[in-house]
């Protein structure tokens, strides 16, 4: 079938056919389509949509691109758990919920993704982590697993390529903000890595890829009724992303402050409210709690004891990375540090956590082009919550740069993204809802 075709007919409002989709995902592996082809789908879709049947039809062709793994002959020692985030700026929850469900007696081999547009990547952060591998043989992921019952990496060659592929292509096209698009990016890969329980961290707000309700709500039903639809219990939360999380973005000091909680030296709240909460819904979910307040209790114990810090730690040896990286002394640090003071006394009352976000990347924090280098030392530190009351002159928070004319330009763009006011409406809470499957 001809790209071209295919191309004009979503661009015209037509529904694909299930040989079309097939036609488009193997033009996505075998290279038959140009990138320009595939942007071009990939904005008719964002403009024109997907009717429930095609973003089906899409997901399976996308899973069904490479291999699908099946866990029944290794022997792990628990149920195949994993949790998926649509990305946020500071979210850095998927360190320590790993190790967390993995204290817990889950088995998480995490598949994740590096950054897309204005968020981070897993990847990127755990690569700040010297000798890190982030795709390890089959032999070296399930000695970790067995050794940790979590291992963090990322889709091999093998796993949905389809999906790499065009994953590199929407962040840098601006087509990543679409239902269908990011339901079968998200799906192909955790429906090929054979899991048993999924649960979806939603994110909401101007934080987010999809910043109103009613967005974030069309999204996590069609996550949990595609997932469930293919036989992987699924749930969602929808959470807030009206500001970071976290009191750092940038992808070595996100791997400290993971480091920090773990270890009980430091906690923000929201981080370690949403943390907890995710990591319980996954161990009933899993099986492994009968009921939610006994998962919340066995997280957080298995967080409050070290065992969780101590999963992390092996999983992080295990992989090729610093056997003392609970120390996190391993880290890189940028070369420029400085506060950006406050113009004026008051309360912080918005945050563009998007711009936020940009800033990272200009930094040299994430990409502007597929292939590009990402300095993990750069980010912000000392971010400030929502409600924060600041005199004149006292940190916004702190910026990590590779050089001074770098950090001043990420100041600058700090300033316009935080709003100071003389009072602030109080911020909501960071887990806004709960999807479940309809048919349930």
């Amino acid at each position: 079938m001809r790209a071209a075709e295919i191309i004009r007919a979503k661009r015209d409002g037509r529904a694909l056919s299930e040989p079309e989709l097939q036609a488009f995902v193997r033009g996505l592996v075998d290279g038959s389509w140009s990138e320009g082809q595939a942007a071009a789908l990939a904005m008719a879709i964002v403009w024109r949509g997907m009717t429930r049947a095609e973003c089906v039809q899409f997901t399976r062709a996308m899973t069904l691109s490479g291999q699908v793994l099946d866990w029944r002959d290794a022997q792990l020692p628990g149920p195949v758990l994993d949790k998926h985030s649509t990305g946020g700026v500071g979210d850095k929850v998927s360190l320590p919920l790993a190790a967390i469900v993995a204290a817990c007696g889950g088995v998480v081999p995490m598949i994740s993704g590096r950054g897309l547009g204005h968020t981070g990547g897993t990847l990127d952060k755990l690569e700040a982590l010297p000798g890190y591998r982030v795709n390890p043989p089959r032999s070296q992921l399930l000695a970790t697993l067995h050794a940790a019952g979590c291992a963090i990496v990322g889709a091999g060659a093998d796993l949905a390529p389809a999906d790499r592929r065009l994953y590199a292509i929407r962040d840098v096209t601006a087509t990543v903000e679409s239902v269908p698009l990011i339901t079968a990016s998200i799906l192909s890969k955790k429906l090929a890595a054979g899991l048993q329980g999924l649960v979806l961290d939603v994110k909401l707000g101007n934080g987010a890829f999809l910043a109103g309700l009613d967005e974030a709500q069309a999204l996590a039903r069609s996550l949990v009724a595609v997932a469930c639809g293919a036989g992987l219990p699924t749930l969602a939360l929808i959470t807030d992303m009206n500001q970071p999380l976290g009191r750092t973005a940038g992808n070595a000091l996100e791997v400290a402050e993971s480091l920090a909680l773990l270890t009980g030296r430091d906690a923000e709240p929201r981080l370690r409210t949403l943390t907890l909460a995710l990591a319980a819904q996954l161990l009933q979910l899993g099986g492994l709690a009968a009921s939610l307040a006994e998962a919340q209790a066995r997280a957080e114990q298995a967080l409050a004891s070290g065992a969780a810090a101590e999963r992390f730690a092996r999983m992080v040896a295990a992989l090729g990375g610093p056997a003392d990286v609970l120390a996190d002394a391993c880290l890189p640090a940028a070369p420029v540090v400085q506060a950006v003071p406050a113009a004026r006394a008051g309360v912080i009352s918005h945050i563009d956590t998007r711009a936020l976000g940009l800033a990272v990347v200009a930094l040299g924090g994430g990409r502007n082009r597929p292939g590009d280098a990402v300095d993990p030392r750069v980010g912000f530190s000392a971010l400030q919550p929502l409600g924060t009351a600041l005199a004149s002159g006292e940190p916004l928070l702190m910026v990590h740069a590779a050089s001074a004319a770098d950090a001043e330009a990420a100041a600058q763009a700090v300033r316009a993204a935080i709003t100071l006011a003389d009072a602030a409406a109080p911020a909501g809470p960071v887990v806004v809802e709960r999807v479940a499957d309809a048919a349930a």
